[in-house]
């Protein structure tokens, strides 16, 4: 293995060691799953609790693309026909958070409520 080879092996094992402990704190998150289904969420409200980390499981199980875009929580994630995904919530303060899938207003809305 040539000296270039091994700084980018050395690298790559560098970012996978930094990464690791964002990707177990995705695992540890309490988390909730929302179903995107051809226009339709469900549940299409979901409480929380506020002022904690939280994961929110996104399925899309339609056969059409679907976006779960929140711009409050400043969240956007693009899925593709049964794909599956998930975003991570930043602590919420109590109140209520609205969130749509894009592709299919004006119907496709839910919020978030955080107490």
């Amino acid at each position: 293995m040539r000296n270039k080879e091994k700084k980018v092996v050395w690298l790559y094992f560098w970012i996978g060691i930094l990464l690791q402990p964002i990707a177990a704190q995705a695992g540890d998150l309490l988390s909730f799953d929302l179903e995107l289904h051809n226009g339709t969420m469900t549940p299409s409200r979901l409480v929380v609790p506020a002022n904690i980390h939280l994961k929110i499981n996104l399925h899309n199980s339609g056969d059409t693309p679907a976006e779960f875009e929140s711009r409050r929580l400043r969240q956007e994630k693009v899925l593709g026909p049964g794909a599956k995904s998930f975003v991570v919530i930043y602590p919420l303060k109590p109140g209520e958070y609205e969130f749509i899938d894009e592709f299919h207003l004006p119907d496709a809305k839910g919020v978030i409520v955080a107490e």
